[in-house]
């Protein structure tokens, strides 16, 4: 059964989902941030099916966010290094990190995000590039953008308007 394609909707969700939202293509890129470059390795640390893994670095190749090169003619062998684009990618795990941390880790932290210079523990949030405040509501909403159809605009003005109802048992 083939899955539905995420890539013609306008949601820029969607279509991050279409290039890295199968789980192993996360876990590879999340090796390729620790260093590994090489099929064997990611196999090896992945435990993962090698035609599984073929298919998910060729998926990752073709959406720009790994680079293959040859490093041996022969037998012929392929490292994978990440592009621009993908360490672009690296705040997202870095944030699925924290948050599983938080919610999912009732022994505590088996991985966290440090300072290189000091060791000290980092707590990644989102902050506006323009005034350094996080990201969070009711501060900050989704909001349509010059490229939004008519559709996604009526989504996000629901949602707007939704959000700002008062809640149950609230006075206007």
């Amino acid at each position: 059964m083939r899955r539905k394609s995420f890539n013609t909707m306008q949601c820029p969700i969607a279509r991050s989902l279409e290039r890295v939202g199968e789980w192993w293509s996360i876990l590879i890129l999340r090796d390729a941030f620790h260093g590994l470059t090489r099929f064997d390795q990611f196999q090896k640390s992945l435990d993962i099916a090698p035609n599984m893994l073929t298919r998910r670095l060729n998926a990752l190749v073709e959406a720009g966010l790994l680079e293959r090169h040859r490093y041996s003619e022969r037998p012929p062998r392929d490292e994978y290094l990440l592009t621009e684009r993908g360490r672009d990618f690296r705040p997202v795990p870095w944030a699925m990190l924290a948050w599983g941390n938080k919610h999912f880790a009732p022994e505590g932290a088996s991985v966290m995000v440090v300072d290189s210079a000091t060791g000290q523990p980092a707590e990644p949030i989102l902050v506006d590039r323009n005034t350094g405040r996080p990201l969070a509501e009711p501060a900050f909403r989704s909001a349509p953008g010059p490229a939004a159809d008519e559709r996604t605009r009526r989504k996000l003005a629901g949602a707007r308007a939704a959000h700002a109802a008062p809640s149950v048992g609230q006075a206007r």
